[in-house]
């Protein structure tokens, strides 16, 4: 496959609906590789952008590795008293969203208790040059959301991490936005060139392909950019059906009565009609049309019930599963395991090809 750099957004999107196809008809020709940092609890953003996207390709039979990215977090971050705290949550997260724990072929696990799919970043970062980390435009943007005025060199290095993540499991699909392409472009730079420069006849690692989101973008309840816990703007899914309630009825809308789906020019009704369809599996045109001149007032009650009713079997889960931490962390356990006996593999591959076993 050409380089993603080289070809068109269209190409790639084509590609990756080849994939998807591909996906469907063999799926266990494919390993997975996705995850999240433990930075907090997560949204409708996540259970409706990723997370059911992760439970859908594991019920399809698709080997799926689910990263906890606990190390990145201290790239961009002063505090981390709560990491594992937020680990634990994120694994309940993840089963109570679909994610069956008893499957083998899914390996939930953080990083940071993986040492050797650390020990892959060193012979990686050989591999790229200063001037390939400072135009990572995903890398930029990080680095301003930040708000750090002291960079620290992991946060530099935190593309070549994720590279390791993807392949000391030799993933060949990674589930990213259009966002994501840049960092998913090093790790198949990282691959070609490990590959060509230590294996030549003997190929160690895939070059992974992008499977490109279908999800749309969901917007936080002030209608202008994207849902975050950090902004304030976001529905846990942790949240009680009053408080999801009290939010929902704080959510931006305009000063026109009547309800359309015009994502473009009314950002703020057309992102709750959005959420609407979501919970519904109706389309969102036809849902604004029956709601009308009833209004904003009708938009959010009807949304209101819809979300509580759509993510009640949800938070019932959650419940559950935290009323058993000791089953989370039996789970972390047995991911950390798996991985690492994967780790072992990849690791004990790399020295041979580059001529350091003993």
């Amino acid at each position: 496959m050409d380089s993603l750099e080289n070809g068109t957004f269209e190409a790639t999107m084509a590609r990756s609906d080849m994939l998807e196809r591909e996906i469907q008809v063999n799926p266990h020709n494919f390993r997975v590789l996705t995850g999240d940092r433990p930075t907090g609890r997560l949204h409708i953003g996540h259970l409706f952008g990723s997370l059911q996207n992760r439970a859908r390709l594991s019920s399809l039979g698709v080997n799926t590795f689910i990263v906890i990215a606990d190390y990145q977090v201290l790239t961009d971050r002063d505090s981390f008293e709560s990491i594992s705290e937020n680990t634990l949550q994120l694994v309940i997260d993840y089963i109570a969203s679909g994610i069956d724990p008893d499957d083998e072929r899914n390996v939930i696990f953080p990083h940071s208790h993986v040492p050797e799919l650390n020990q892959l970043l060193l012979p990686f970062l050989t591999l790229v040059t200063n001037a390939e980390l400072n135009r990572n435009p995903t890398v930029k943007e990080e680095i301003l959301a930040s708000g750090l005025k002291r960079i620290n060199a992991g946060m530099y290095i935190y593309p070549v991490h994720q590279a390791a993540d993807i392949l000391f499991c030799k993933a060949n699909v990674v589930p990213v936005g259009k966002d994501q392409l840049p960092h998913l472009e090093l790790t198949r730079i990282i691959a070609r060139r490990f590959n060509e420069k230590f294996a030549a006849n003997k190929k160690v690692f895939p070059e992974p392909q992008p499977l490109l989101s279908k999800a749309p973008l969901i917007l936080g309840l002030d209608g202008s950019q994207k849902m975050s816990k950090s902004r304030g703007n976001a529905i846990m899914l942790c949240a009680s059906e009053d408080e999801t309630a009290g939010l929902i009825k704080k959510a931006k809308t305009d000063s026109e009565r009547k309800i359309t789906y015009d994502p473009i020019n009314r950002p703020e009704v057309s992102n709750l009609v959005l959420l609407l369809s979501l919970c519904t599996g109706r389309a969102p045109e036809i849902l604004a049309d029956e709601i009308g001149d009833a209004g904003s007032g009708k938009l959010k009650s009807t949304l209101i019930e819809s979300l509580n009713e759509y993510l009640r079997p949800l938070r019932a889960k959650r419940k559950e599963l935290e009323g058993d931490l000791e089953f989370i962390r039996t789970v972390l356990r047995r991911g950390i395991s798996n991985a690492r006996n994967v780790a072992t593999q990849t690791l004990d591959e790399v020295r041979d090809v580059m001529n350091m076993k003993i």
